[in-house]
């Protein structure tokens, strides 16, 4: 990855979707981004990132799958929507 500039991990919170608990992951670094989701490890949305490094955050997700997923189950959208996480 590019050394200059941070990556910055972000998170939704749990989200139902036709039946499955999904929580959304945006990847950012200066002007690159990549959007994926779990349970899947997928990204599914990226610009600026090469293909290595996608696939380096799809592993990061799968690896860390369980500790992003408690942390999306403590995000309460309405607190955050109003700005007070």
């Amino acid at each position: 990855m590019k050394q200059s500039e941070e990556l910055r991990m972000t998170h939704s919170g749990v989200v139902n979707q036709k039946g499955q608990k999904i929580v959304h992951i945006t990847f950012e670094r200066g002007n690159d981004y990549a959007e994926g989701t779990l349970p899947s490890g997928k990204i599914e949305k990226s610009s600026g990132f090469t293909k290595e490094e996608l696939e380096h955050l799809s592993q990061y997700l799968l690896q860390n799958a369980e500790d992003i997923m408690a942390r999306a189950k403590q995000v309460n959208p309405l607190r955050s929507l109003m700005g007070k996480d």
